[in-house]
C-alpha cells in the first residue's frame, strides 16, 4: 500500500558531464553583472548627484529637506556639516546638509 507513495529508487549515472564547471563560472558573472548594473551602478549615480546638490548651495537658496519642510537658506558655514534654513518670518532652524532633498526654483516659497 505504502509503495503507491514512494516512487522507486533507479540507479544513477557514474558521473557527471564534463564542463559544468564553466556554466556555473558564466552564472556567476552573470549576477554579478545583473548587480552592478541593476543595483550599484544607479545608485553612485544617485549618490553623486546629491553630493553635487549638497556642494552647490548657497545663502538664498529654496530648499525642501527630507522631512517635507520648506524653507530659505540664511546660513551656510563650509566647515560644518550644518546650515540654517528659515521656514517662517523670523524662525530658523538648523539641519544637515545630508537633509536636503531638493532645491526649488526661486519664487517657490511666495507662491505657496
Amino acid at each position: 500500500m505504502l509503495d503507491f507513495f514512494i516512487s522507486p529508487a533507479l540507479a544513477q549515472d557514474a558521473g557527471g558531464a564534463p564542463g559544468g564547471g564553466i556554466a556555473q563560472i558564466v552564472m556567476l558573472v552573470g549576477f554579478v553583472l545583473i548587480f552592478y548594473f541593476l543595483l550599484w551602478r544607479p545608485q553612485a549615480k544617485r549618490a553623486k548627484q546629491h553630493k553635487k546638490l549638497i556642494s552647490g548651495l548657497s545663502k538664498g537658496d529654496e530648499i525642501v529637506i527630507g522631512g517635507g519642510m520648506l524653507g530659505r537658506i540664511t546660513k551656510v558655514s563650509e566647515d560644518s556639516e550644518f546650515l540654517s534654513m528659515e521656514i517662517a518670518e523670523g524662525t530658523e532652524v538648523s539641519v544637515q546638509k545630508n537633509a536636503v532633498a531638493t532645491v526649488l526654483p526661486k519664487g517657490t516659497l511666495k507662491s505657496i
